[in-house]
């Protein structure tokens, strides 16, 4: 699971091995290389109630029917030791072997943190009304929007309400089970994958001479007021990760045809 989706702790946690051997060291084996861009499947669980909180594997999200129809269910795309993983996940993910199934604990502390009181607010049913777009829609559990937090409604009833802004699972010990399926060795499409994980598109044409790149952008991203900033970003990514040095994105467009009336 991804940082954006988290805010997360310090990285303490004791690691455990392979699948079915919770007792075990870290996994003895060659460390994977910070920067490695790989494909992982995994399971998420709830290790106190062992039910399955997240999955990239559709047979998984079927048995245990979390199956969601409308969602494409493929491995994760993760670059090792750049601090978007939650931090337990991180740590062990940089002590792992492709093409190997292990399964660890994580304790809240290096996951979601635990559940701070702090972070519970009650407010003024009026406060509440004002700060959402459609009143009709809130529900106890279901999240709210107040001053650019974002938090979950636990009750509304004489003119008051309460807000829980902890993470949805701050306070839970998590279970992985993961296997990295893949590890992206060509240049060129390590670029591209870091190009589509930062833009969602695979459109781009990528070129190396020596250790300077040249990146053709797709004529419509040019229009796009959030590529001016995500290239800023990318560019540092891309020399972080893959040793680039000079970096061109090259715009190409091309001439309008306009049919000749006959």
């Amino acid at each position: 699971m991804k940082r954006n989706e988290t805010h997360l702790g310090s990285t303490t946690l004791p690691l455990q091995s392979k699948r079915g051997d919770r007792s075990a060291g870290c996994p003895e084996a060659q460390n994977m290389d910070a920067g490695s861009i790989v494909h992982i499947d995994y399971d998420l669980y709830d290790a106190g109630n062992e039910k399955l909180i997240e999955t990239t594997r559709e047979d998984v999200a079927k048995e245990h029917e979390i199956h969601d129809e409308q969602r494409n269910y493929e491995p994760m795309i993760a670059i090792v030791g750049d601090g978007r993983l939650i931090a337990g996940f991180e740590a062990h993910l940089e002590t792992a072997e492709a093409s190997t199934d292990y399964e660890f604990d994580i304790d809240p502390e290096d996951a979601y943190g635990v559940r701070d009181q702090n972070n519970i607010e009650t407010i003024g049913q009026n406060v509440l009304m004002r700060s959402v777009r459609d009143p009709s829609t809130l529900a106890i559990g279901a999240p709210v929007e107040i001053g650019g937090r974002t938090g979950v409604l636990q009750f509304l009833s004489a003119g008051r309400a309460r807000i829980d802004y902890n993470h949805p699972l701050a306070g839970v010990a998590l279970r992985y089970n993961y296997n990295i399926v893949k590890v992206i060795e060509d240049r060129e499409e390590r670029v591209s994958t870091l190009l589509n994980m930062n833009t969602g598109r695979d459109d781009f044409e990528v070129e190396f001479d020596g250790d300077d790149l040249t990146v053709t952008v797709p004529e419509e991203m040019a229009y796009d007021q959030n590529w001016a900033y995500a290239k800023f970003s990318l560019v540092r990514s891309l020399r972080e990760n893959l040793g680039a040095q000079t970096v061109i994105f090259r715009e190409v467009h091309a001439p309008r045809v306009v049919d000749e009336e006959e």
